[in-house]
Protein backbone atom coordinates (compact mmCIF):
# COMPACT_ATOMS: atom_id res chain seq x y z
CA UNK A 1 0.00 0.00 0.00
CA UNK A 2 1.58 3.37 -0.82
CA UNK A 3 1.33 6.17 1.78
CA UNK A 4 0.83 9.81 1.25
CA UNK A 5 3.09 12.03 3.59
CA UNK A 6 1.51 14.74 5.24
CA UNK A 7 4.62 17.07 6.57
CA UNK A 8 2.62 19.04 9.28
CA UNK A 9 2.61 15.71 11.45
CA UNK A 10 6.07 15.24 11.32
CA UNK A 11 7.35 16.54 15.04
CA UNK A 12 4.49 15.86 16.79
CA UNK A 13 3.20 13.50 19.94
CA UNK A 14 0.57 11.19 19.47
CA UNK A 15 -1.18 9.18 21.80
CA UNK A 16 -2.69 5.52 20.54
CA UNK A 17 -4.96 3.26 23.21
CA UNK A 18 -4.68 -0.38 22.06
CA UNK A 19 -1.95 -0.33 20.00
CA UNK A 20 -0.44 -3.22 20.60
CA UNK A 21 -2.32 -5.22 17.80
CA UNK A 22 -4.25 -5.02 14.84
CA UNK A 23 -5.89 -1.28 14.16
CA UNK A 24 -4.01 0.19 16.90
CA UNK A 25 -0.69 -0.92 15.84
CA UNK A 26 -1.12 -0.21 12.29
CA UNK A 27 -2.14 3.80 12.72
CA UNK A 28 0.53 3.17 15.37
CA UNK A 29 3.57 2.39 12.42
CA UNK A 30 2.25 4.59 10.06
CA UNK A 31 2.29 7.47 12.28
CA UNK A 32 5.94 6.85 13.18
CA UNK A 33 6.97 6.56 9.26
CA UNK A 34 5.19 10.03 9.41
CA UNK A 35 7.73 11.37 11.90
CA UNK A 36 5.43 11.46 14.59
CA UNK A 37 6.28 10.78 18.41
CA UNK A 38 4.28 7.69 19.39
CA UNK A 39 2.90 6.79 22.43
CA UNK A 40 1.50 2.94 22.63
CA UNK A 41 -1.00 2.47 25.41
CA UNK A 42 -2.41 -1.11 26.20
CA UNK A 43 -2.01 -3.81 28.87
CA UNK A 44 0.45 -5.73 27.81
CA UNK A 45 4.01 -4.55 27.99
CA UNK A 46 5.40 -7.13 26.37
CA UNK A 47 3.34 -6.55 22.96
CA UNK A 48 3.53 -2.49 23.19
CA UNK A 49 7.59 -3.43 23.13
CA UNK A 50 7.39 -5.45 19.83
CA UNK A 51 5.17 -2.72 18.40
CA UNK A 52 7.88 -0.16 19.57
CA UNK A 53 10.66 -1.67 18.18
CA UNK A 54 9.15 -2.11 14.53
CA UNK A 55 8.48 1.46 14.25
CA UNK A 56 12.27 2.13 15.66
CA UNK A 57 12.81 -0.06 12.72
CA UNK A 58 11.07 2.09 10.36
CA UNK A 59 12.76 4.70 11.66
CA UNK A 60 10.60 6.53 14.00
CA UNK A 61 9.94 6.92 17.86
CA UNK A 62 7.80 4.23 19.62
CA UNK A 63 7.25 4.52 23.35
CA UNK A 64 5.06 1.87 25.30
CA UNK A 65 2.96 2.61 27.89
CA UNK A 66 1.39 0.35 29.80
CA UNK A 67 -1.64 0.88 31.43
CA UNK A 68 -5.65 -0.23 31.42
CA UNK A 69 -7.76 2.48 30.08
CA UNK A 70 -10.47 1.67 32.59
CA UNK A 71 -8.29 2.94 35.57
CA UNK A 72 -8.56 6.77 35.34
CA UNK A 73 -6.05 7.20 37.91
CA UNK A 74 -2.99 4.79 36.28
CA UNK A 75 -4.01 6.15 32.64
CA UNK A 76 -2.91 9.78 33.80
CA UNK A 77 -0.17 9.19 35.63
CA UNK A 78 1.22 7.32 32.52
CA UNK A 79 0.04 9.89 30.06
CA UNK A 80 1.76 12.92 32.33
CA UNK A 81 5.10 10.91 32.62
CA UNK A 82 4.96 10.59 28.48
CA UNK A 83 4.28 14.29 28.49
CA UNK A 84 6.70 15.59 30.36
CA UNK A 85 9.23 13.18 28.73
CA UNK A 86 8.59 14.32 24.88
CA UNK A 87 6.01 17.40 25.01
CA UNK A 88 2.34 17.93 24.92
CA UNK A 89 0.09 15.34 23.04
CA UNK A 90 -1.35 16.81 19.60
CA UNK A 91 -3.06 13.71 18.16
CA UNK A 92 -4.66 11.58 19.80
CA UNK A 93 -6.67 8.11 18.41
CA UNK A 94 -9.17 6.14 20.98
CA UNK A 95 -8.94 2.56 19.86
CA UNK A 96 -9.02 0.58 22.57
CA UNK A 97 -12.06 -1.89 22.77
CA UNK A 98 -13.60 -5.53 23.44
CA UNK A 99 -16.45 -7.36 23.04
CA UNK A 100 -19.00 -9.90 24.76
CA UNK A 101 -20.90 -11.16 21.89
CA UNK A 102 -23.75 -12.68 23.37
CA UNK A 103 -27.58 -12.07 23.31
CA UNK A 104 -28.95 -9.92 25.74
CA UNK A 105 -30.58 -12.67 27.89
CA UNK A 106 -27.35 -14.29 28.47
CA UNK A 107 -25.41 -11.24 28.38
CA UNK A 108 -23.83 -11.10 31.91
CA UNK A 109 -23.87 -7.98 33.53
CA UNK A 110 -20.27 -7.70 34.81
CA UNK A 111 -19.61 -8.33 30.76
CA UNK A 112 -22.00 -5.12 30.16
CA UNK A 113 -20.25 -3.06 32.05
CA UNK A 114 -16.31 -4.52 31.21
CA UNK A 115 -17.47 -3.70 27.45
CA UNK A 116 -18.78 0.00 27.94
CA UNK A 117 -16.01 0.51 30.26
CA UNK A 118 -13.17 -0.26 27.99
CA UNK A 119 -14.86 1.11 24.72
CA UNK A 120 -16.83 3.99 25.88
CA UNK A 121 -15.87 5.11 29.39
CA UNK A 122 -11.79 4.23 28.50
CA UNK A 123 -11.84 7.32 25.74
CA UNK A 124 -13.46 9.23 28.46
CA UNK A 125 -10.36 8.97 30.75
CA UNK A 126 -7.41 8.98 28.34
CA UNK A 127 -9.11 11.79 26.07
CA UNK A 128 -9.55 14.04 29.36
CA UNK A 129 -5.85 13.07 30.93
CA UNK A 130 -5.00 14.71 27.10
CA UNK A 131 -7.06 17.48 26.46
CA UNK A 132 -5.96 20.09 28.95
CA UNK A 133 -2.49 20.15 27.09
CA UNK A 134 -4.23 20.67 23.76
CA UNK A 135 -6.42 23.37 24.95
CA UNK A 136 -3.51 25.39 25.80
CA UNK A 137 -1.27 25.04 22.72
CA UNK A 138 -5.09 25.27 20.95
CA UNK A 139 -4.12 22.32 19.20
CA UNK A 140 -5.25 18.74 18.48
CA UNK A 141 -7.11 16.25 16.40
CA UNK A 142 -8.48 13.11 17.73
CA UNK A 143 -9.96 10.07 16.19
CA UNK A 144 -12.23 7.43 18.23
CA UNK A 145 -12.75 4.15 16.47
CA UNK A 146 -16.04 3.63 16.36
CA UNK A 147 -17.37 0.60 14.39
CA UNK A 148 -19.99 0.04 12.08
CA UNK A 149 -22.30 -1.78 13.69
CA UNK A 150 -23.28 1.23 15.79
CA UNK A 151 -24.52 2.53 12.93
CA UNK A 152 -26.64 -1.40 11.76
CA UNK A 153 -26.60 -2.80 15.04
CA UNK A 154 -26.17 -6.89 15.07
CA UNK A 155 -27.87 -9.36 16.62
CA UNK A 156 -25.59 -10.38 19.64
CA UNK A 157 -23.65 -7.31 20.53
CA UNK A 158 -25.54 -5.06 22.02
CA UNK A 159 -23.22 -3.89 24.63
CA UNK A 160 -20.25 -3.61 21.94
CA UNK A 161 -22.94 -2.06 19.32
CA UNK A 162 -24.18 0.24 22.77
CA UNK A 163 -20.54 1.19 23.60
CA UNK A 164 -19.59 2.06 19.71
CA UNK A 165 -22.69 4.06 19.74
CA UNK A 166 -21.85 5.90 22.60
CA UNK A 167 -18.51 7.04 21.07
CA UNK A 168 -20.28 8.55 18.19
CA UNK A 169 -22.31 10.52 20.58
CA UNK A 170 -18.85 11.55 22.33
CA UNK A 171 -17.61 12.79 19.08
CA UNK A 172 -19.69 15.05 18.01
CA UNK A 173 -20.64 16.80 21.61
CA UNK A 174 -16.94 17.23 21.87
CA UNK A 175 -16.50 18.27 18.49
CA UNK A 176 -18.72 21.34 19.62
CA UNK A 177 -17.06 21.90 22.38
CA UNK A 178 -13.85 22.38 21.14
CA UNK A 179 -13.90 23.60 17.65
CA UNK A 180 -13.57 27.01 18.89
CA UNK A 181 -10.29 26.18 20.36
CA UNK A 182 -8.73 24.60 17.18
CA UNK A 183 -9.15 21.05 18.31
CA UNK A 184 -11.10 18.50 15.64
CA UNK A 185 -12.58 15.59 17.07
CA UNK A 186 -13.78 12.28 14.33
CA UNK A 187 -14.49 9.17 14.59
CA UNK A 188 -14.17 6.08 12.35
CA UNK A 189 -16.56 3.55 11.86
CA UNK A 190 -14.41 0.26 10.63
CA UNK A 191 -16.16 -2.67 9.15
CA UNK A 192 -15.21 -6.08 8.87
CA UNK A 193 -11.36 -5.93 9.53
CA UNK A 194 -8.81 -9.31 9.19
CA UNK A 195 -7.80 -8.20 13.21
CA UNK A 196 -7.58 -11.14 15.71
CA UNK A 197 -11.02 -10.86 16.52
CA UNK A 198 -12.27 -11.69 13.03
CA UNK A 199 -9.72 -14.58 12.72
CA UNK A 200 -11.72 -16.40 15.23
CA UNK A 201 -14.62 -16.64 12.96
CA UNK A 202 -15.47 -19.97 11.18
CA UNK A 203 -14.90 -20.08 7.06
CA UNK A 204 -18.65 -20.40 6.93
CA UNK A 205 -19.69 -17.31 8.71
CA UNK A 206 -16.50 -15.26 6.91
CA UNK A 207 -18.06 -16.53 3.73
CA UNK A 208 -21.69 -14.82 4.90
CA UNK A 209 -20.15 -11.78 5.95
CA UNK A 210 -18.18 -11.17 2.66
CA UNK A 211 -21.40 -11.75 0.74
CA UNK A 212 -22.62 -8.52 2.41
CA UNK A 213 -19.76 -6.77 1.74
CA UNK A 214 -20.64 -5.10 -1.64
CA UNK A 215 -16.60 -4.55 -2.35
CA UNK A 216 -16.73 -8.24 -1.19
CA UNK A 217 -13.67 -8.68 0.81
CA UNK A 218 -12.77 -7.87 4.55
CA UNK A 219 -10.70 -4.86 5.30
CA UNK A 220 -6.98 -4.59 6.58
CA UNK A 221 -5.61 -2.66 9.62
CA UNK A 222 -4.21 -0.52 6.92
CA UNK A 223 -7.34 0.86 5.38
CA UNK A 224 -8.46 2.30 8.98
CA UNK A 225 -4.79 3.78 9.46
CA UNK A 226 -5.10 5.36 6.28
CA UNK A 227 -8.36 6.80 7.39
CA UNK A 228 -7.01 7.82 10.50
CA UNK A 229 -3.54 9.64 9.26
CA UNK A 230 -5.93 11.85 6.81
CA UNK A 231 -8.12 13.17 9.53
CA UNK A 232 -5.16 13.37 12.19
CA UNK A 233 -3.33 15.59 9.57
CA UNK A 234 -4.38 19.34 8.54
CA UNK A 235 -5.57 17.82 5.01
CA UNK A 236 -8.67 17.73 7.21
CA UNK A 237 -9.20 20.99 8.90
CA UNK A 238 -12.57 21.53 7.54
CA UNK A 239 -13.76 18.00 9.11
CA UNK A 240 -14.63 17.61 12.49
CA UNK A 241 -17.78 15.40 14.08
CA UNK A 242 -18.18 13.40 11.35
CA UNK A 243 -18.16 9.77 11.28
CA UNK A 244 -15.81 7.85 8.36
CA UNK A 245 -17.52 5.03 7.44
CA UNK A 246 -14.95 2.07 6.28
CA UNK A 247 -16.77 -0.76 5.72
CA UNK A 248 -16.62 -1.40 1.94
CA UNK A 249 -20.08 -0.11 1.86
CA UNK A 250 -21.48 -2.37 4.18
CA UNK A 251 -23.50 0.40 5.33
CA UNK A 252 -24.70 3.17 3.42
Amino acid sequence: MEWPVYPDLKGQVALVTGASQGIGAAIARVLGRQGVVVGLMARSLEKLEEVAAAIRTEGGRGFPLAADVVQGEAVQAAIQEFIREVGPVTLLVNNAGITRDQVLLGLKPEDWHAVLAVDLTGAYWVTRAVLRDMLKVRRGSIVNISSVVALTGNPGQTAYAAAKAGLIGFTKSLARELASRGIRVNAIAPGYIETEMTARLSEAVRAEYQKAIPVGFFGTPDDVAQAALFLLSSASRYITGTVLNVSGGLYM
